[in-house]
């Protein structure tokens, strides 16, 4: 997890000051104010694998965009086919540059035919809203509702039952990626069958101003389950087992979708779209690198930064790299050569000067229990 350092004010979701009054150490997260942890990362880790955990991800960017030339903007500016989507469906997608990199990566709604929500990065709203109002311009509105939006995530195999009990609708009949509108603990809020931490569960958009009282009516809610608020320490660990990519770790504008393991979300057969000839380019004369996860044979953290070695060359560096409270072994992802990337290679990670065994390894790390359609 990296903190984008700034020297700007930080700033604050409408929770922070209850993660404060909660004991949450804080820190500074792309511009923001966050909860790193509560009781502790293996601890909050735990909970969301074994029962349930409560998110506040109130950072996260929400753009609408909604007219008749919506679709055809989306379909421009997105990797994914958005024409695939029926309303109430979700897809992950990713912006790109003409040169192919990754802008950002993010979730986009269809609320309506003509009407459609994009979810992006923290760190990157302000980046984004001027790409997408540069880009996407047409017969339709952009509205950038992140300062009125609040994001609650419940996650972990109690998190179905626990919104069921707060919810005026069936969320049992929410499939995954898809969304509906409906009220928890009597709030207004869309309800979304997605997450970032391979565990069942929802993500709860709402309005800020009734964030805390919906935060307090879940984890009263949730206490006979087990219920744990959860910090970024945590969200970052479940996301790695995984592999879920982190941006500005494991992706960014240097980064390009296929070598990322993201060609899935890019579909050149819907037409053109920003990046589309470099992305073909790349698919055309075969990937360089790629983006693999390994685990340490020997017992040892391979942090971010970190470089990759074989027979004691560099040959890339980590981009994410932790314990793994779940699957008990110290994981991490990387770019390498694509001839070193098959399962079983064996590399070296560079912890404090010394040369630590790894090997490439099929992924995800976690065996997930998500049921998709």
């Amino acid at each position: 997890m990296t903190d984008t350092t700034t020297t700007a004010p930080l700033k604050r979701t409408p929770l922070r000051d209850v993660h404060v009054k909660a004991g949450a150490r804080m820190v500074s997260f792309g511009g923001w104010e966050m909860p790193v942890q509560y009781t502790g990362i293996v601890d909050e880790h735990r909970a969301v694998r074994r029962a349930v955990g409560l998110f506040d991800i109130s950072h996260m960017g929400e753009f609408e965009l909604e007219g008749p030339d919506a679709l055809a903007i989306v379909q421009r500016l997105s990797t994914n086919d958005a024409a695939s989507l029926a309303v109430g469906q979700v897809q992950y997608s990713l912006l790109c540059s003409p040169e192919g990199g990754i802008v950002d990566d993010l979730t986009l709604y269809r609320l309506q035919d003509d009407r459609f929500m994009l979810t992006v990065n923290a760190g990157n709203i302000d980046k984004d809203w001027r790409w997408v109002t540069e880009h996407g311009r047409g017969e339709a509105r952009w509205r950038n509702v992140s300062d009125e939006t609040a994001l609650l995530a419940v996650q972990g195999p109690k998190a179905e039952g626990l919104v069921q009990r707060l919810a005026d609708t069936d969320v049992t009949r929410v499939l995954y990626y898809h969304v509906t509108r409906g009220a928890v603990g009597g709030v207004p809020a869309l309800i979304s069958r997605t997450g970032y931490t391979g565990e069942d569960g929802f993500e709860l958009y709402i309005p800020a101003s009734r964030a805390e009282h919906l935060w307090h009516a879940l984890l009263e809610a949730g206490r006979g389950d087990g219920i744990q608020p959860i910090g970024l320490g945590a969200r970052d660990t479940l996301r790695l087992e995984m592999k879920f990519a982190l941006y500005g770790n494991d992706i960014d504008e240097t980064t390009n979708p296929l070598e990322a393991g993201l060609g899935w979300v890019v579909k050149p057969a819907k037409g053109d779209f920003i990046g589309r000839p470099a992305i073909e380019e790349v698919r055309a004369r075969g990937v360089a690198r790629k983006l693999v996860g390994f685990e340490m044979v020997e017992p040892s953290v391979p942090r971010h930064g970190y470089r990759l070695l074989k027979d004691g060359e560099p040959v890339g560096v980590v981009t994410s790299g932790s314990f793994g409270p779940a699957v008990l072994r110290y994981i991490g992802m990387g770019y390498v050569p694509a001839a070193l990337s098959a399962i079983g290679s064996a590399l070296d990670v560079e912890v404090r000067g010394r040369a630590q065994r790894a090997r490439v390894v099929r992924t995800p790390f976690y065996a997930s229990k998500v049921k998709k359609p």
